[in-house]
């Protein structure tokens, strides 16, 4: 079981690895990252989203397990909260604030976070895995974008300036617009035809392979020699790894759930930092090689974590 989710992490960190050689081959370009970040972000992920919904959510099961979202929201709140007082105690650097915030509340909860739950527990976790994926998934393509996109001066002036517009459009992105629709779909119990289906998942399934090439491009043009742990990359992982998880571990004594469910979402708070950020950080002008630093590491060290949490959870 802990081999297999090995297994897991390995498979996404070659998959980088992979990018980062044939970047290094000249295969890949900027230019190439530019165009699969389009691909991932416009066309890709927004198929990803619907299927998830559709495809593993009943609207009898949203309803019923609706009301186990409480532990979720409160936890990524109240991580948000710890992260912007984290960043002035430790002073983080102010154009990273965003990002900072994002990686240090939001977790990989489909990509590494399904295939591990799985490892664990079984397909009994997938309702469970897939309800902390929806509030996660909410407050990343609303609050976290909205908080990568303030790092660039152009929307702090925005801001400031109250010319929300363009903010708007940044905030419903193509991805979250995806999930929103699967949503209503699950909600209204509309059908669709499995080809369709079929079709969708051509595209959903290019989501990994090249979101972790474009960190491998990113990685191979910061250099290796450059992804040197810094204050703000280990403030993420203190994050990621304790903080997080331990909010959730402390709600699940005050809110009564069932034992999988707490588990579940302990684990899911316990991911590697999500791996859109940098894509995200690299399409609104932001600190990218600090978002692709940021999400080495905590791949990387969590091929050492997951022992100890399995111990703590199981």
């Amino acid at each position: 079981m802990v081999l297999t989710a090995y297994l897991n992490i390995f498979l996404i960190f070659a998959l980088m690895f992979i990018g980062y050689f044939l970047t290094y081959k000249q295969w890949f370009t900027d230019q190439v990252g530019d165009t699969f970040s389009k691909l991932i972000l416009q066309i890709a992920l927004p198929c990803s989203m619907f299927l998830n919904i559709t495809e593993n959510f009943s609207r009898q099961e949203f309803l019923q397990l609706f009301t186990g979202m409480i532990i979720p929201i409160l936890s990524m709140m109240l991580t948000f909260s710890l992260s912007l007082i984290y960043a002035r105690l430790f002073k983080i650097t102010k154009s990273r604030y965003g990002t900072f915030s994002t990686m240090f509340t939001c977790s990989n909860t489909i990509f590494i976070g399904l295939p591990i739950n799985l490892a664990i527990f079984g397909g009994k976790a997938v309702p469970y895995v897939l309800l902390y994926y929806i509030v996660n998934t909410t407050i990343f393509w609303t609050l976290g974008v909205y908080m990568i996109a303030s790092d660039h001066p152009k929307i702090q002036q925005a801001k400031v300036s109250f010319h929300l517009l363009p903010i708007l459009k940044k905030v419903f992105t193509p991805a979250l617009l995806g999930f929103m629709i699967g949503l209503v779909w699950v909600l209204l119990q509309l059908p669709h035809s499995k080809s369709f289906d079929t079709f969708l998942g051509y595209l959903a399934n290019l989501t990994t392979p090249l979101s972790m090439f474009v960190i491998g491009i990113i990685v191979y043009a910061t250099g290796i020699k450059n992804l040197k742990m810094n204050k703000d990359i280990f403030g993420v992982l203190i994050g990621r790894f304790v903080l997080s998880p331990a909010i959730v571990w402390g709600l699940g004594q005050v809110i009564q759930v069932p034992q999988l469910m707490l588990s579940v979402f302990i684990i899911q708070a316990a991911m590697p930092v999500q791996n859109s950020v940098p894509i995200l950080a690299r399409s609104y002008d932001g600190d990218q090689e600090y978002a692709a630093s940021s999400l080495g590491y905590s791949v990387l060290i969590y091929l050492a974590y997951i022992p100890l949490l399995l111990k703590l959870v199981l």
